[in-house]
């Protein structure tokens, strides 16, 4: 049974979790076939551990008040459900996939749509995986606190499980998540934003919570804890690249048929990897990149300092090397699992890290 007919059966609305066959699609369009037979491979090996994970995500507890109706409406857009499958396909590494693991699972993809949740409402966003998003339909008090519920949702999972080094680990990484936000902040809106201090938001903002899924779906498979450190690499590496070709996507003309807005970081003053290659490569954009950075978002009198902007980004040499750079942080993570086991799963962790760097949505 395919992934994707074990999902329709255990849940027959669309949102099904399609990760893998959107990789594989991918893979197969760029002439990757021996990738994308990989992918249906490992679909094949996790279908009922992702089965189980989108059942459990059911059970998210349903209320009447607007609170939890933001926080369901968030949770059953679905999306790529990218960091439940790492921590199934760490517990495989180890073990195997079991309650725990289930539990982690969905507590890791709670914690980063609470994290969606709090980004709209900070962004001002109108839509999230091409529906309105929670904010616009029940107001930006309700977005925030249905965000806290699901972190606080978050923790009971994980605290269930009794592995209390994994709760203790969360809680530094909700801390890392937070002050990566601070910085972001504080850099928002500035035309030039060092190399060094975007890394530091892609680590603790994206990658951070990758490596924690994978930390927990090792002790889930009761793995020892070099194994475990070894796949928390693995998980930084993989995010950094992750979070590379999302930025390089926010310029690309593929999610506009997700119903995704372009340029969105762009008009919200955040400064992306693209935007300092551009800026490395043609340092006399930086007047025109000033001025629309600091107009959050009114681009009256500025069409033509933003047509340039785009130019630039749509460069191949921009796309080039953001692809590169995320391929190499691919291969670190690679180079990380030498700790661990070989086998299936470990395979399906390589798996999946190639697949990303060539991912369009």
């Amino acid at each position: 049974m395919s992934l994707m007919a074990a999902l329709r059966d255990a849940h027959p609305e669309p949102q099904s979790i399609d990760v893998l066959e959107r990789l594989k699609t991918i893979c197969d369009s760029q002439g990757l076939g021996a990738l994308g037979q990989r992918l249906t491979s490992l679909s094949q090996l996790v279908a009922p551990d992702m089965a189980a994970l989108h059942a459990e995500f059911q059970g998210v507890p349903r209320g009447t008040h607007s609170v939890h109706r933001a926080a369901n409406h968030v949770v059953d857009l679905g999306g790529k459900r990218l960091r439940p499958l790492c921590v199934a396909l760490a517990s495989r590494v180890g073990a195997g996939f079991n309650d725990a693991a289930k539990q982690l699972g969905v507590a890791a993809e709670l914690v980063h749509n609470a994290t969606l949740l709090h980004d709209d409402v900070v962004d001002l966003g109108d839509t999230r995986r091409g529906e309105p998003s929670a904010r616009a339909l029940y107001g930006n008090a309700a977005a925030i606190f249905a965000g806290d519920w699901l972190l606080i949702e978050a923790l009971r999972r994980v605290r269930s499980t009794s592995f209390l080094d994994v709760l203790d680990r969360l809680l530094e990484i909700i801390d890392a998540m937070i002050s990566a936000e601070a910085l972001q902040l504080e850099n928002r809106g500035q035309a030039r934003v060092s190399a060094e201090s975007y890394f530091q938001v892609v680590e603790g903002k994206t990658a951070a919570l990758f490596r924690w899924a994978l930390l927990a779906g090792g002790r889930a498979g009761e793995l020892a804890s070099t194994e475990c450190e070894a796949l928390e690499n693995y998980g930084l590496h993989l995010g950094i690249a992750f979070q590379l070709v999302d930025d390089l996507l926010d310029y690309s003309g593929e999610r506009a048929s997700l119903g995704k807005e372009l340029f969105v970081d762009l008009r919200e003053g955040k400064t992306t990897y693209p935007l300092i290659l551009a800026l490395e490569e043609d340092p006399s954009l930086l007047p025109s990149l000033h001025a629309v950075a600091t107009a959050h978002g009114r681009l009256d009198g500025l069409q033509q300092e933003w047509n340039r902007i785009i130019m630039a980004l749509q460069a191949p040499s921009i796309a080039q090397r953001c692809r590169k750079l995320a391929q190499r942080q691919i291969e670190l993570g690679i180079e990380a699992l030498a700790a661990c086991p070989n086998g299936q799963a470990k395979e399906a962790l390589i798996t999946v890290a190639r697949a990303t760097v060539h991912r369009m949505n």
